[in-house]
């Protein structure tokens, strides 16, 4: 396979694997969006297309993307990234659109206020009582607020939100793992990631907006009744200028043979030869 593809005057394209792992800070403004997804989907097949999330100071901005959506109805967030994920569409939303404080407050358009860090309209339903509810509230990782007016979502291939603040990917637990040992191929970490139960766009989307590093969730119940997540999908959201590493590497890992679909190795067989090839000394 090609190395991934960056359109950048000022620093050319990806080179080895020591110039790879420096990739991150790069001009997103410059990648071949397209491109990067045939890459990434050459990988690992996803099913679900890959977006884009982008915040914007005032919702007037929103009229500068082109092909926008705006809703008639009212939604939650989890919808509206699905109608870009699911559907393909570009979308952009301010917090009126929205159902109420939970999904507004996630992505920097509803303040963290009292109100809604008591966590009362969760007490007896999501927890056994106000005093949990408010503990989880407290927990959730959110976008600051008076920063952002409005945010829009769209398919990464779209070019439309140049760049998205960060990408989201949705894949199977197998899919995944491949994805993170790619991001772990060069300048490697551990990653501690949390989950909060409901409300775990706050674990994927808000943490990444908040944050600016990669954030992996489990989807939340509303995320799968309302934004069409399939029972077996992870969410992946990280700032795009992590892509082209995790596609480099990826491709190194693939031409080792560690590639997804992973073939069942059998639970009988003598386990050498397989072993053998992945963990040798060398």
């Amino acid at each position: 396979m090609s190395k991934p593809t960056i359109r950048n005057a000022n620093t050319g394209p990806a080179g080895d694997s020591n110039k790879e792992a420096n990739i991150i800070g790069r001009d997103t403004d410059s990648y071949d969006w397209p491109e990067l997804m045939q890459q990434l989907n050459a990988l690992l097949r996803l099913r679900t297309t890959p977006i884009g999330m982008k915040m914007f100071a005032t919702a007037a901005e929103l009229d500068t993307i082109p092909k926008l959506r705006r809703p008639s109805s009212v939604h939650t967030t989890d919808q509206i990234v699905g109608q870009a994920s699911r559907n393909g569409w570009t979308v952009g939303i301010t917090a009126e659109d929205l159902v109420g404080a939970q999904c507004a407050t996630v992505i920097g358009l509803h303040p963290r206020n009292e109100k809604w860090l008591s966590g009362e309209h969760m007490a007896g339903v999501w927890f056994e009582n106000a005093a949990e509810a408010s503990v989880h509230q407290a927990a959730m990782d959110v976008v600051p607020h008076g920063k952002y007016e409005a945010m829009a979502v769209s398919p990464l291939t779209s070019g439309r939100l140049t760049p998205p603040d960060i990408c989201l990917i949705y894949a199977t637990p197998a899919q995944m793992i491949i994805l993170i040992n790619g991001l772990q191929w060069t300048g490697y970490k551990k990653f501690d990631w949390s989950c909060v139960g409901e409300s775990s766009c706050a674990d994927s989307w808000g943490r990444a907006l908040a944050t600016g590093e990669p954030s992996l969730s489990i989807p939340c119940f509303a995320e799968r009744r309302y934004g069409g997540v399939m029972e077996d999908e992870l969410l992946m959201a990280m700032p795009p200028a992590y892509l082209p590493k995790t596609i480099a590497g990826m491709q190194a890992l693939s031409r080792n043979g560690l590639r997804y679909p992973i073939a069942p190795y059998g639970v009988t067989n003598d386990a050498r030869a397989g072993m053998g090839v992945s963990y040798a000394d060398k």
